[in-house]
């Protein structure tokens, strides 16, 4: 569709001379033709590729589900309810976190072994494994194969996919190897040799934004004040949130500079627009979330306001990055000011960056909105970033993924205030904590009603899949305007 040019028909009236001439209609309705086919063409491939990313996060959940229901995989051998084995597996395959049972306590080693192992397919996608699995088998990887991950990530082409997701399983295996050596430090000490178990489970859950652990009732409670956990719980969020291309984007540049000593400020000019916005907003978001968290909890007693001011520090910095679709907590998120929460709920609407383990709108969708709204209101013509403009494809599709995912927030909210005795901000932070698959809870998530329970459920899942459909849905270039209408004015506000 991309070397196929948009056909106007330009409907005039004319009287005598100058009417259209039949060969032009013909060759009008001919490209008219063309058009329609590719037209189709895309919209099936874009819907066969939807529905098997859908399908595949779906059949992930509900083999999940089945395996959690069983006997042994409970801790004490009686199968878990239903409901909560497929909530559970909803969480941890849309790597939400959200639990109606303590995950320490109410799994067998194997439960828990099938919990990490919903989360590593999760955060890195169905997909991406399957195209593993058929490297490993020594299948060719075909163009549908290709085109898959192409679409699952959200990139532009699809070359070297065969590369790219070898280069994703290998980063991310070292990485989390990484992360469990080091919490091992801390976890073997202080656990025995089960802390060999919970660093691997703490790495794999916090690099894929789960915000699941198996270390006790109040999750990284305990360790508020150890600045180790935090540190490393915090760089793994943020690795796993940043995205996957950005990774390989930064490493060559890093790898650049070492070879040829290029100035630092030329590297960071020839990085790509989204990699300087992805980099420039998730630092500024952190920094905001640390520097508001930190002034409106100063005097909390109930959550940091006895702290020492070093601590007090951490914890809001703790708290923010968390906010960013991972779902750890060092404070206790029922103790957290009206105000605050609404601070936290924007950050856990925003999310994380495209092509990564995290969930929300996406730091990239959230730039396009406020550099098009500063536009608007300085009477620019062009939505301009970095000294580049945006197109006004990808401004419409910035709008149009945020107006769906509030579109599905206070659809869901709504039925879940109906349906879930509570109060009003308890709710509202349940709902944005599914639909952005953060995972924290003002502690509502285990006293759920069963209908409740399958509102989040459903809001997790659209959470988890809908910013990839509507990706998809935009990069086939479906829309072809082949009639023209005059133009018509709409007053605005």
């Amino acid at each position: 569709m991309k070397n196929v040019s948009k056909l106007t028909i330009i409907f005039t009236k004319n009287s005598g001379k100058g009417s259209i001439a039949q060969s032009e209609i013909s060759n009008t309705v001919v490209r008219k033709n063309v058009i329609m086919k590719l037209h189709r063409k895309a919209k099936k491939r874009s819907f066969i590729t939807t529905y098997i990313i859908a399908g595949g996060f779906l059949s992930l959940i509900i083999l999940g589900a089945v395996i959690l229901h069983l006997p042994i995989a409970s801790a004490n051998g009686a199968a878990v309810p239903f409901a909560d084995s497929l909530f559970t597996s909803t969480t941890a395959v849309c790597v939400t976190g959200l639990v109606t049972v303590p995950t320490f306590s109410s799994w067998s080693p194997l439960g828990q072994a099938v919990i990490l192992i919903l989360i590593q397919l999760g955060g890195l996608g169905v997909i991406s494994f399957t195209i593993l699995f058929m490297q490993i088998l020594g299948k060719k990887i075909g163009l549908h194969e290709k085109q898959l991950i192409k679409d699952a990530y959200n990139l532009d082409t699809n070359k070297g996919m065969s590369i790219l997701v070898k280069r994703i399983f290998r980063g991310t295996f070292v990485i989390e190897t990484l992360g469990a050596i080091l919490y091992s430090f801390i976890f073997v000490p202080e656990f025995g040799p089960s802390g060999i178990w919970k660093s691997v489970f703490n790495s794999v859950s916090a690099f894929c934004n789960a915000g699941m652990d198996i270390l006790g009732p109040d999750s990284l409670m305990p360790y508020r004040s150890n600045v180790a956990i935090n540190l490393i719980t915090a760089g793994l969020i943020i690795t796993g949130g940043i995205g996957f291309p950005i990774w390989f984007i930064i490493t060559d540049k890093i790898k650049e500079y070492f070879k040829e000593k290029t100035n630092p400020r030329k590297l960071f000019k020839t990085l790509p627009i989204y990699v300087k916005t992805v980099i420039f907003v998730t630092a500024a978001l952190i920094f905001a979330g640390t520097a508001l968290i930190l002034v409106l909890e100063f005097t909390n007693e109930r959550t940091i306001g006895n702290l020492p001011f070093g601590e007090k520090i951490l914890a809001s910095f703790f708290q923010s990055v968390t906010t960013r679709t991972a779902g750890f907590c060092t404070v206790p998120q029922e103790g957290l000011r009206r105000c605050t929460v609404i601070v936290c709920s924007v950050l856990m609407f925003i999310g994380g960056s495209p092509s990564g383990t995290a969930g929300g709108i996406k730091t990239t969708t959230f730039t396009v909105l406020v550099v098009s709204l500063i536009s608007a209101l300085s009477e620019r013509n062009n939505t301009e970033i970095f000294k580049r403009t945006l197109n006004a494809e990808t401004v419409r599709k910035a709008t149009s993924v945020f107006s769906l995912s509030f579109f599905v927030m206070i659809i869901s909210l709504t039925a879940f205030c109906a349906v879930q005795p509570g109060a009003f901000e308890d709710c509202l932070y349940e709902v944005v904590s599914a639909i952005g698959t953060v995972g924290l809870s003002r502690n509502l998530t285990p006293s759920l009603t069963l209908p409740a329970k399958l509102i989040i459920i459903a809001t997790m899942y659209l959470g988890r899949i809908g910013p990839i459909s509507l990706a998809l849905f935009f990069n086939t270039k479906k829309n072809v305007n082949l009639i023209q209408y005059p133009e018509g004015k709409m007053p605005i506000g």
